[in-house]
């Protein structure tokens, strides 16, 4: 997939694997703090505010339930998606990729003869480049969001699902404000002077320009409603001011009732902010009466890979995300490495199973490892994707793929497992491999552990000590005790008995 003139996004085309990027990050100590700090504290406010409620686990398996049954029938509720929106007013369009979603935006604000948009916070747009694009075409997008703000201000990417600006601190933020903002050279590092400085810079935007584009976290099929939840107001701001509004939903935001939400409207603040409710919840439903609202709302549904996606047994549970971020937040990886390493819109444990279904396990083939397997991600995920799971299949797939070239096959990795696995295939080879390794493990084993492999084989022991092939197996022990003689057990002398 090309986008000319677009500069390549990070999903699209990673410029360096996890575990090279994943160094880079843990060299640095300041990031490692602001993580570190950031993920604790959001951690234990979520904890509390889930054991409020008695039913949170029957929430999670109706939350599961829904989002599978759902995509099950994903064909038939996109249909009445599409009826529902028309009927009240709106205008659906269709994109398969992200190049037809930006082709459609930049069409629909160059008919309104403008030139400039402002954005509420999205990933869908972040995953299909929609700024880059825009700005190929001359249109210039503003982040109303303060942490997409300050994302966009430093000229970087999002680290984070929910907190984009989670690896910088007030100092830091401070200094960028000073450099890009009007009559802020007084700022302090304070959070009340930094948000009024975002929100006067802000103000000009949301009254002049007239265009606004939002993404979407739920839609309902048998409304046609919208929603989006924020914590801030910018975004109602722009579903209100502006005079067309234009949303970008990915395929699987569906949900089938209204009554859906309140499923999701108690799992997601939640599990992501720790909050029993949204401070602002927004919902549309086409065009709002009496001028309170957009005069024109356009909906475009964007596949771009989500079918493909959906086509995966096992991997389509990705698509139930309800990008609550609780699992980025509990991840022990995550918080050692920051956002960026994963080189990714979609950081993290659910971006490790994301990204690679979405552009292909060739284009993201080490995320799949980015990953510890310990499970916690499953344990607070609010509606139950099994993401080690998942990984453990886009583990399979990545490998696989590389299987498919001569140069794949000829990898040390491939043949060592190939021939392990004639090993493991037969007990006689595995008990010789057994004699033959407690020979030579004698060169390396000090202390009685292995700290240093040699070679291909040093990556075991670059973060870890390997114990060393125990001097008697199981078998061993085993056949030796068959071999030795019974003994029979002393019976207890037999009381006699008088008549």
């Amino acid at each position: 997939m090309s986008r000319e003139g677009v500069p390549p996004l990070p999903t699209k085309q990673p410029a360096m694997a996890f575990q090279d990027a994943a160094k880079l990050s843990l060299a640095d100590s300041q990031l490692r703090f602001n993580m570190g700090k950031a993920t604790t504290t959001i951690r234990g406010k979520r904890v509390k505010a889930v054991q409020e409620l008695p039913d949170w686990e029957a929430l999670r398996e109706a939350g599961r339930a829904i989002k599978e049954r759902t995509l099950r029938h994903l064909d038939k509720y996109l249909i009445q998606f599409e009826e529902s929106v028309t009927r009240v007013g709106g205008k659906v369009h269709w994109a398969a990729d992200g190049d037809d979603a930006n082709r459609i935006v930049a069409d629909l604000v160059k008919a309104q003869g403008a030139r400039e948009v402002v954005k509420i916070k999205s990933l869908t747009t972040d995953e299909i480049g929609l700024n880059e694009a825009l700005a190929h075409q001359g249109i210039t997008a503003h982040e109303t969001d303060l942490a997409e703000l300050i994302i966009q201000l430093a000229d970087e990417r999002s680290s984070h699902i929910l907190v984009p600006a989670i690896h910088k601190s007030r100092a830091e933020i401070r200094e960028l404000f000073r450099r890009t903002l009007e009559n802020t050279q007084d700022l302090s590092d304070d959070p009340k002077a930094l948000a009024a400085a975002a929100r006067a810079h802000l103000r000009k935007k949301f009254l002049t320009v007239p265009v606004a584009v939002s993404g979407v976290n739920f839609g309902v099929a048998e409304t046609g409603t919208v929603c989006i939840v924020e914590s801030e107001g910018n975004g109602r701001m722009c579903l209100t001011l502006p005079r067309v509004l234009i949303s970008v939903m990915g395929i699987e935001k569906l949900i089938p009732t209204w009554r859906d939400m309140e499923v999701y409207l108690q799992l997601l603040p939640r599990s992501s902010t720790a909050e029993r409710m949204n401070p602002y919840t927004s919902f549309w439903t086409g065009l709002a009466p009496a001028g309170d609202g957009p005069d024109e709302f356009h909906l475009i549904l964007l596949d771009d890979g989500r079918s493909r996606v959906l086509a995966d047994r096992e991997g389509r549970q990705a698509l139930n995300c309800i990008r609550c971020s609780a699992c980025l937040n509990i991840c022990p990886v995550y918080e050692r490495t920051g956002g960026h390493a994963y080189n990714s819109v979609y950081p993290g444990p659910i971006g490790a199973i994301l990204t690679p279904q979405l552009v292909g396990v060739e284009n993201a083939g080490s995320l799949p490892y980015a990953s510890s397997l310990c499970g916690a991600c499953y344990e607070v995920c609010p509606v139950k994707i099994n993401i080690p799971e998942v990984l453990v299949h886009l583990r399979g797939k990545v490998v696989r793929h590389k299987q498919e070239s001569l140069l794949g096959r000829l990898a040390p990795e491939n043949l060592a497992m190939k021939a392990l696995a004639k090993v493991f295939a037969s007990p006689r080879r595995y008990a010789a491999m057994q004699k033959i390794g407690r020979q030579g493990q004698k060169l390396v084993v000090k202390r009685g552990v292995i700290d240093r492999l040699p070679g291909y084989l040093g990556g075991w022991t670059s973060v870890r000590d390997v114990y060393p092939v125990a001097p008697q197996t199981f078998r061993e022990w085993w056949t030796q005790r068959e071999r030795q003689p019974k003994v029979e057990p002393k019976q207890p002398p037999r009381e006699e008995t008088r008549p």
